[in-house]
């Protein structure tokens, strides 16, 4: 009989050793770099009176999914700083990079990370060409017009341009985030219910 017993009690040992804990889905997953995230500003800043370094804030509007996992929550926080800022000068407008290093999701938990306010100009915020400070008359030849050469006198921009102006980002603007790492996530904010 303890011999039975000894087998039973080892045969469940050996069961329960094997069989895996029901858990809940903590798998860890990376969010891949180029990847946008939508997000509008929490404050207004400019190159007229913000500095390099000085903090912005920002929010997602939208909830980002990652295949069929909800990864970033709408409402989660990102702060970033000022990575470069230039001056206006004359012939260009001022510009600037912001660079955001920082993610709360709704639960208080950070996130480090690296990414930039996405702009088509290698995400820089403004530092476009200013108007023309002048025109010039120039004579455009059309050929072979009646049988001769005639001209019309045309405005060409001359070679002077405009003192350039500063680039501001109101507060509640909608912006686009773009990673330039993956973001490493151990951790998802689990539905309310």
């Amino acid at each position: 009989m303890r011999f039975f017993i000894t087998l039973c009690l080892l045969m469940f040992m050996n069961l329960t050793c094997f069989a895996e804990p029901q858990l809940r889905d903590y798998d860890e997953f990376d969010i891949p770099d180029g990847y946008f995230i939508p997000v509008i500003s929490l404050q207004e800043f400019s190159t007229a009176y913000c500095e390099e370094g000085d903090k912005v804030n920002f929010k997602t509007t939208n909830d980002i999914f990652l295949y069929n996992k909800k990864v970033i929550p709408s409402g989660t926080k990102l702060e970033g700083y000022i990575d470069k800022k230039n001056e206006p000068i004359i012939g260009t407008h001022g510009a600037m990079k912001v660079f955001v290093n920082k993610m709360y999701l709704p639960d208080g938990y950070e996130v480090p990370i690296k990414a930039y306010v996405y702009t088509s100009n290698n995400n820089t915020i403004g530092g476009g060409l200013t108007e023309p400070a002048e025109y010039i008359k120039m004579p455009h030849y059309a050929r072979w017009t009646m049988f001769r050469a005639m001209s019309v006198t045309q405005y060409v921009p001359g070679a002077r341009r405009k003192m350039g102006e500063h680039v501001t980002v109101s507060a509640g603007a909608n912006l686009m985030l773009v990673l330039t790492e993956p973001i490493h996530l151990t951790h998802i904010v689990l539905p309310e219910e």
